[in-house]
């Protein structure tokens, strides 16, 4: 990671529901008072995912952007689609990889840049139940793992 990333907002959920095959950075257009709001570490994306419209535009939906309180009549609805700032082949790779069944665009963390609010999204295969428990034991193994070297 480079020197000038204040990571916001993470969704750790999405790593256990899917499987995250390709990654990509994004630019958020975001509204004077949200970006203030996400400096303050006022943003949840735990619930949100991303819907591209016609092969054309990719927007982040149902990302919680807490109101920035000295705003006051100036402020932003909280839960409005915001547009992602990619470039066309990306967006039409994220297309391509939707339009294939059991393919989603998941947000992964939100991030400060250089001053500027970046988003993570990753191009996801949902998990099955029997996949989610192997990564389970997989986890609680490990864990003893761990335990058992410190004692030694």
């Amino acid at each position: 990671m480079a020197e000038n990333v204040k990571v916001v907002a993470t969704n750790r959920k999405a790593g256990f529901e899917y499987f995250l095959l390709e990654r990509f950075e994004a630019g958020l257009s975001l509204q004077g008072s949200e970006i203030k709001s996400i400096r303050a570490g006022q943003m949840s994306i735990v619930e949100s995912y991303v819907d591209i419209e016609n092969g054309k535009d990719a927007w982040l939906i149902e990302a919680h952007i807490a109101p920035y309180e000295q705003a006051n009549r100036f402020n932003h609805d909280p839960k409005r689609k915001r547009r992602l700032l990619l470039h066309k082949k990306e967006i039409r790779e994220l297309w391509n990889g939707v339009k294939q069944k059991g393919m989603t665009i998941v947000p992964t963390r939100v991030y400060l840049k250089d001053g500027r609010a970046k988003i993570e999204i990753a191009l996801a295969r949902g998990k099955k139940a029997y996949d989610k428990r192997a990564a389970i034991a997989k986890r609680d193994q490990a864990r003893e793992q761990e335990r058992e070297s410190r004692v030694r």
